[in-house]
């Protein structure tokens, strides 16, 4: 093997050009791994992120069997237990209660496992609470979900176990038609009593 006189070097960009580099060359099949435009690829994926995350999440799901009555003067519902009543079931938080049509037959003005379920509730926040040595006193916030054709008897049952149970602030989910807070309709807000 000949000894190559120093010379000038061409930058890895000219090395396979045919004018400053060695068009002959045979391709290495080793490839660079360039950072910068990764880097690039995942700020802008962790902005995108950002920008659409919900800092207030949501605090209820829409039902498909749900519909929901309309107001115009609401309030932001805030986050807390959800009583959803169907024109078939009652449920706390996604579990199952009981079926509307075997409270239609009950003459009681409660809901003994609502009443239970809603205690159990009272008492996981006030349990926490305590534990973490804060004074955040409990308010007593309930968001009941109700189909607008239920009967009223069984809202009332609901609500006398609500209030029963500890929990006396109780809201309505209803969809916004307009002329409250924002002119732009909202998905879901809340009437205050």
């Amino acid at each position: 093997m000949g000894i190559k006189v120093p010379g000038k070097r061409m930058g890895k960009r000219f090395e396979h050009s045919k004018v400053f580099g060695h068009a002959h060359a045979k391709k290495s099949g080793f490839a660079d791994l360039l950072v910068t435009p990764l880097v690039d690829m995942f700020v802008i994926i962790v902005l995108f992120l950002i920008a659409n995350f919900s800092a207030t999440g949501e605090v209820l799901m829409m039902s498909k069997d749900i519909s929901l009555p309309e107001a115009k003067n609401v309030q932001d519902i805030q986050s807390a237990p959800v009583v959803t009543v169907s024109k078939t079931e009652v449920l706390l938080s996604g579990a199952l209660i009981g079926r509307v049509e075997d409270f239609t037959r009950e003459e009681y003005l409660n809901i003994p496992l609502l009443e239970e379920k809603l205690r159990d509730e009272r008492k996981k926040f006030e349990d926490l609470h305590s534990a973490a040595n804060d004074s955040g006193a409990f308010k007593g916030d309930v968001n009941i979900q109700a189909d607008k054709s239920v009967e009223f008897r069984i809202i009332k049952r609901v609500m006398f176990s609500c209030a029963s149970a500890g929990y006396g602030n109780i809201n309505f989910a209803t969809l916004n038609v307009g002329g409250g807070p924002s002119d732009a309709p909202k998905k879901e807000e809340s009437a205050s009593r």
